[in-house]
């Protein structure tokens, strides 16, 4: 996995709504995975799931990194990069 230009700027962020998609509870849908946003904390659903929020949040605001909000899961996505990487663990809180 590479590494991508913005992983210096990420940094541990609390989740706005640790128990699931911010935008899926508000309208009552379901989210197959949850992914966080490292510059707000904002808590999107993965591509595989039906609307998308996570990437929908990047087009909105340009945040570059997100991780995987699931248990375990130590991965992140650089969406202007296009990059998968590993983690460090200054990006979990």
């Amino acid at each position: 996995m590479a590494a991508c230009k913005h992983l210096a700027n990420i940094h541990p962020v609390p989740p706005k709504t640790p128990q699931g998609c911010e935008e899926c509870l508000k309208s009552g849908d379901r989210w197959v995975h949850l992914r966080l946003c490292l510059t707000c904390g904002h808590v999107g659903c993965c591509d595989s799931s039906k609307n998308r929020h996570a990437t929908k949040h990047f087009h909105e605001t340009n945040h570059p990194v997100m991780r995987s909000f699931e248990p375990g899961e130590t991965w992140g996505w650089c969406y202007v990069d296009e990059t998968m990487m590993k983690l460090p663990r200054e990006a979990f809180s």
